[in-house]
């Protein structure tokens, strides 16, 4: 991998984590992805489950009625379907499963990916976009609607992957609601250790709207070692997730698990 590349994307990242942000969500993401340049080829079907908890985490509610999660699980799965080369569709079921054992269906969300630019034979440059619509159980958002912007850009080869992923968030409903996205970016740095392991670093940012960044102590920032495992039938994600600021939960683990169909 070209060493200018790898010492930018370190660079960029160092500088958006001094950045200002706003205060972390309480309930936990349906999925906490860096997004690369995999896709699925026109007529090919997907299933992924997601899975993530915090042992340690955030228990204050930050609007009346809100279904905090320490402890809590969140289980979603997600369909895909390729459409036509570089274009997919995806669909989800977001579910919680509470520490005192009550079990929410969250709402759905549906997505399409763009990538024009994609890899060859698993080697080269990526880039394109993904964009989301959800709708929200208020008792996980005040915003019961949402849209996400996810752009896509990096670089693979048989041994590096950088992937950055600049993310807009638009609240469509409640008293968030505003025409100003906020900027959640994600970032994704890995080296194959072995043929079938890659093992790296997924580091992710709230930080707020875009007109009106919060300041200090309420940055949410959260860093997450973490191991991509192809292994015959095991296609899975894992990461443990550090909060590197006090709006972060202190704790988080997740899991990715490709699901294999007929």
């Amino acid at each position: 991998m070209n060493c200018r590349i790898f010492s930018l994307c370190l660079t960029l990242c160092v500088a958006l984590a001094s950045w200002v942000a706003s205060p972390a969500h309480a309930a936990l993401p349906d999925e906490i992805q860096v997004y690369t340049g995999d896709i699925n080829a026109p007529g090919e079907f997907g299933l992924e489950l997601h899975l993530n908890t915090t042992p340690s985490g955030n228990s204050q509610p930050s609007y009346p009625g809100e279904v905090t999660t320490p402890h809590a699980w969140r289980a979603t799965a997600e369909f895909s379907y390729g459409l036509a080369p570089g274009w997919e569709l995806g669909f989800y079921i977001p579910t919680v499963l509470t520490r005192d054992n009550t079990y929410y269906v969250t709402g759905p969300k549906i997505r399409l990916k763009w990538l024009p630019v994609r890899l060859q034979d698993g080697v080269g440059y990526f880039a394109g976009a993904n964009v989301e619509l959800a709708h929200v159980d208020q008792r996980f958002d005040q915003s019961t609607r949402a849209a996400e912007l996810r752009p896509i850009f990096g670089y693979q080869n048989a041994r590096w992957l950088l992937a950055v992923n600049p993310v807009l968030d638009w609240s469509l409903a409640g008293p968030d609601k505003s025409g100003v996205p906020e900027f959640v970016p994600s970032f994704k740095v890995a080296r194959s250790v072995l043929p079938w392991l890659r093992a790296g670093v997924e580091y992710y940012m709230d930080l707020g709207r875009l007109n009106h960044p919060a300041m200090g102590p309420k940055q949410a920032q959260t860093l997450y070692l973490a191991f991509d495992v192809n292994h015959g039938p095991l296609v899975f994600n894992f990461g443990v997730g550090r909060g590197l600021s006090q709006a972060a939960d202190r704790w988080t683990l997740k899991w990715i698990f490709e699901i294999p169909l007929p």
